[in-house]
């Protein structure tokens, strides 16, 4: 039985690894994470059980409220007693949209375990393939809670036979997930099963939910269960079998404690020396060894400004710390040391390892930092995004004396949210937002609004991309004062190695020998490896590739901020580049340091790699979107006539129950209307989502307007430059 207890209590059973579960609950958007989370919270006490399912708790922001679903991930620590022995259970309810989904990635660096909810009609979507996989990589336990399986019964009238017939096909499509998605060793080791009650059924919004460990303790069947929709007996079967009992003892039953998690987890998630004593400490999660934590995620506090929430993976933290923010080579103050219960926050002062702590006073800390109370340690792995920023508004305050009231609000947003992206464009001055989608920007400008700041937004406006084509022979471009030549050459980069650059896993700042193996694995000879000027976070390289030449080492900053300024604007219509390797083959530098500082030398690299560019062939990458249409079986025509008017593609269909599902991918530049017209085709019977799939190269026959349109909405000549203006003659 779960019941509230006080802080207190709370922490003489933290102090017992044993006794700590931190879990989340992850899903595809709609299939009931945030009630059934609610549920949890109602048996704890924190909000009253006739408001469990309806009131949301954990979608406390007004935003969330009113728009029905989660954007921000929320934590909170329950108690829990099974079988006579007390647990602290610290729960994360996480945002389901895809727009959201880099919240839901950083939370599963503090779990060691997930609850993945599933609608028992719908069965596994698009999403739940997601946030499985994403749970998978980082060595987070799944277990499955199988939601609303009063619809089988209320909508689809099956038999008792027909509907265990369609959970035990559920059951097996999430295993061939964890089949596909695991390592080797928990391929088989983390599939569920309902023989052993790592699956559970219910219903979250009438609180009620059983597995086969529940139904052999309290005689339940699946006749019972019927039964009691069929002649209104649902609070008997609530009082028989409430949810709580079933998630929370699959959650204490068959996910592992943080001293047993952080044995198999920190090789993935830490590629520091195991066998040092930082090592042995973060894998014996010890209360003995450094602090050492990861945030997770910042929430702004009205009254007491930033909240650092993470992981702590080892030692101890305490209020009036002094701790190291290792990525920002920082130091930070820890002011006080709580936790979550519900949306409040409980001062305790000191917490050990595998627990959550939310820390005050750590203003400059960011989600994904490391904080240790040592200062040279590897940092934690960084969070590998599914998505990027592709769309973007210009916003500016409506009156200009608010504008310095904007400029804090934006930076207090993009310290909650690191997949919001805020920049000035330099040539117009305008604010630029970046964000997941049109929803993640919507939700920010009314977070703007209710700070009580008049604004202005343009239309969305699609993110594009540069990429190289082809390849070039090496290019001569000379400095400003024609006394410095530089030779460029340009290749397409490994597409595996421009996916680490983007997910953070190469870097210039990451350790040199983890570095170099992911680069051999790939193919790269030491030599190459060796000779690597500058790894560009947008998946770029710049190799040396010169030999025996004087003064290279000394200008290579002068060379690579070239280098930067052309990948932050390509050629064609001044986009981000991505996935180019570029070789530096030779240079002709003039021997007085005095004529090669760099105002010359970024500017002969940065034409050098235009010219590059332009030679071996640029072309224009568009993002392309996944969409999932749910619909009437009878409409599912009309659905396919609006994706492939928008250039989209139809790839499966898929009937379940009285709908069926339409997958399919359509250019995010097509999404504007989306709306007008699939509400149009099917009368405001279709529901869908969209999610970034790939990046793809506009059409030929659309590329030159598209160039055009972009250059002129940048105020831009109308044409690309043309190859001469960035070549010099001998």
């Amino acid at each position: 039985m779960v019941k509230y207890k006080s802080t207190t209590e709370v922490l003489k059973i933290i102090k017992n690894q044993d006794q700590i579960r931190n879990f989340g609950v992850i899903a595809h958007v709609d299939h009931g994470k945030t009630t059934m989370s609610d549920s949890l919270l109602a048996y704890s006490g924190i909000i009253a059980p006739s408001a469990a399912g309806k009131a949301l708790a954990m979608d406390f922001d007004k935003e969330e409220q009113e728009r029905g679903i989660t954007i921000y991930q929320a934590n909170v620590t329950l108690h829990y007693t099974h079988k006579g022995t007390e647990y602290v259970i610290n729960m994360i309810d996480t945002p389901g949209h895809v727009d959201f989904s880099g919240r839901v990635i950083r939370s599963l660096r503090a779990i060691d375990g997930a609850v993945v909810v599933c609608d028992a009609v719908e069965g596994i979507m698009t999403q739940t393939e997601t946030v499985t996989r994403m749970a998978l990589e980082e060595r987070v336990k799944p277990v499955l809670f199988i939601n609303k399986v009063d619809r089988l019964i209320k909508e689809l009238r099956l038999t008792p036979e027909k509907m265990q017939e369609t959970l035990a096909s559920l059951v097996s499509n999430f295993n061939q997930l964890v089949e596909t998605y695991a390592e080797p060793e928990y391929k088989d080791k983390w599939k569920v099963s309902i023989q052993d009650a790592s699956v559970t059924f219910g219903s979250a919004k009438d609180r009620w939910a059983i597995n086969v460990d529940l139904m052999k303790e309290r005689g339940i069947t699946f006749k019972d269960v019927i039964d009691a929709y069929q002649n209104e007996k649902v609070d008997m079967l609530v009082e028989k079998a409430p949810l709580a009992d079933a998630v929370l003892g699959m959650v204490v039953k068959h996910h592992p404690p943080p001293h047993v998690a952080q044995k198999y987890r920190i090789p993935q998630i830490w590629k520091g020396d195991l066998d040092s004593d930082v090592g042995k400490a973060l894998l014996a999660c010890s209360d003995d060894g450094p602090t050492i934590m990861m945030v997770v995620n910042m929430v702004l506090d009205p009254a007491a400004g930033p909240v650092a929430i993470g992981r702590l993976f080892s030692g101890k933290i305490k209020d009036g710390q002094t701790i190291n923010i290792i990525d920002s080579k920082r130091e930070g103050r820890v002011q006080s040391v709580n936790f979550f219960m519900g949306n409040q926050r409980e001062q305790v002062g000191e917490l050990g390892s595998g627990n959550i702590p939310a820390l005050l006073g750590m203003t400059e800390a960011r989600a994904g930092n490391t904080i240790s109370s040592i200062k040279d340690m590897p940092m934690f792995e960084g969070v590998k995004y599914v998505s990027e920023p592709v769309v973007q508004i210009a916003i500016e305050p409506k009156h200009p004396k608010d504008l310095p009231k904007l400029v804090e609000i934006l930076k207090q947003l993009t310290i909650e949210d690191p997949n919001l992206v805020v920049k000035i464009d330099e040539e117009s001055g305008e604010t630029i937002v970046a964000g997941m989608g049109v929803l993640h920007l919507d939700v920010a400008t009314h977070r703007i609004q209710d700070s009580k700041i008049e604004i202005i937004t343009s239309e969305p406006l699609i993110n594009y991309r540069e990429t190289v084509k082809g390849t070039c022979e090496p290019i001569m471009s000379k400095s400003p004062n024609r006394h410095n030549k530089l030779f460029m050459k340009v290749e397409p980069l490994e597409p595996n190695i421009a996916q680490m650059l983007r997910t953070g896993e190469i870097s210039d700042l990451k350790d040199k020998k983890v570095v170099s193996d992911l680069l051999k694995k790939e193919g790269w000879d030491t030599d190459t490896i060796k000779r690597v000027m500058k790894f560009d976070s947008r998946g770029n390289v710049l190799i040396n590739g010169t030999k025996g030449v004087q003064f290279v080492h000394e200008s290579t900053d002068s060379i690579n901020s070239g280098f930067d300024d052309v990948m932050k604007e390509g050629p064609l219509c001044k986009e981000q580049m991505r996935d180019c390797k570029f070789i530096f083959t030779h240079f002709v530098p003039h021997e007085d340091t005095a004529h090669r500082g760099l105002s010359q030398l970024g500017p002969a690299s940065r034409r050098a790699c235009m010219g590059a560019l332009l030679t071996a062939g640029t072309t224009v990458l568009e993002p392309m979107l996944a969409i999932e249409v749910r619909v009437p079986t009878d409409l599912v025509g009309n659905v396919a006539t609006v994706i492939s008017g928008k250039r989209g593609k139809v790839l499966d269909m898929q009937q379940k129950g009285a709908n069926s599902i339409v997958t399919g991918e359509i250019p995010a530049s097509e999404t504007f209307t989306l709306s007008e017209e699939m509400r149009g085709q099917t009368a405001g019977r279709a529901t869908w989502n969209t999610s970034f799939k790939s990046w793809s190269e506009v059409p030929k026959s659309l590329i030159g307007s598209a160039i055009a349109e972009i250059r002129k909405r940048k105020g831009l000549s109308p044409d690309p430059p043309n190859v001469n203006e960035f070549i010099d003659k001998e």
